[in-house]
């Protein structure tokens, strides 16, 4: 905070204190002390406002809460950059309920760390946990259910870009991918686009609206071509990352519109790392709830 915005909080604060304290007593100095029947002349609904001073208590009340608030700026942070006597401070109170929360569940998570990723599925408070971090970090693109959605993979499907072992999931939620798919469209042109599309989409046995011609052509294209990722038969590479296209299971849709402007444009995907944020027990226990969704403890 600038000293400008410090200084314009503490005036303002301190002159609206002021101003309501001379407020309250002026007021209250002014009010006639004794109860009487007339009335201000204002009227509600056939109500009438006598014109009697506030009650005691209801004064005490107000000097109450204006002491109440400047010992609560002399205590706590609200004066500007002023920090309270007290020290406290939200980011501060954050800090130590994590620490809390660490000391706390410190051995638990340390032994399903140590725990194989196998074993921990059989675990259904481990899982638990497991989902918890998952929902609370990984939900936004992979959907609550991990069912995925529209570029981001569903993780119930058993289909993997980097294999399903525990080590490559584990990889992959630690240190992230980074997918990246080519665009075709200045290689190959646009014929040689819808040739290839409609070729991949047969892979997965989709109805194309193209000639056998068109399809061997586009054949001998993949193969030139998409092979050296896909490989020969369309099956995909987990080292790479290339998907399989042969699953009927498409990251951005199956239409030939969408195969079509894949191949083109070519397509980006980033899944970040999360060890920095996690931490190694944390993504141990995610890894274990997401090697669950396709893998039945035995």
């Amino acid at each position: 905070m600038s000293d400008f915005w410090h200084w314009w909080i503490v005036l303002l604060t301190t002159a609206c204190l002021v101003l309501t304290t001379w407020l309250l007593f002026s007021t209250r100095k002014a009010q006639r002390k004794e109860l009487t029947e007339e009335t201000t002349g204002h009227a509600y609904d056939g109500i009438e406002e006598l014109d009697n001073p506030m009650p005691h208590w209801w004064f005490l009340m107000f000097v109450a809460t204006l002491v109440f608030t400047v010992g609560y700026l002399i205590l706590y942070p609200g004066m500007g950059k002023w920090e309270g006597l007290f020290g406290w401070t939200s980011v501060g109170e954050l800090e130590r309920d994590q620490l809390k929360h660490e000391r706390r569940y410190a051995p638990e998570f340390a032994r399903y760390a140590a725990t194989p990723i196998e074993e921990l599925i059989k675990n259904p408070r481990a899982l638990k946990m497991g989902e918890r971090v998952f929902i609370n970090n990984c939900s936004l693109c992979h959907g609550m259910d991990a069912g995925g959605n529209f570029g981001f993979p569903s993780l119930t499907d058993n289909d993997w870009l980097y294999d399903d072992t525990p080590d490559a999931i584990k990889t992959t939620i630690a240190q992230g991918r980074q997918g990246q798919m080519p665009a075709w469209g200045a290689v190959i042109g646009d014929k040689g686009v819808k040739q290839v599309a409609s070729y991949a989409r047969s892979l997965s046995g989709l109805d194309t609206t193209v000639s056998q011609d068109d399809l061997d052509s586009g054949k001998q294209i993949f193969n030139t071509t998409c092979a050296v990722c896909h490989n020969a038969d369309g099956t995909g590479n987990f080292a790479l990352g290339a998907p399989n296209l042969t699953n009927n299971i498409w990251l951005y849709g199956a239409s030939q519109t969408q195969v079509e402007y894949t191949i083109r444009q070519g397509r980006n995907g980033v899944m970040p790392g999360w060890h920095n944020i996690l931490g190694e027990e944390k993504v141990h226990l995610v890894t274990a709830y997401v090697y669950s969704l396709t893998h039945k403890a035995e």
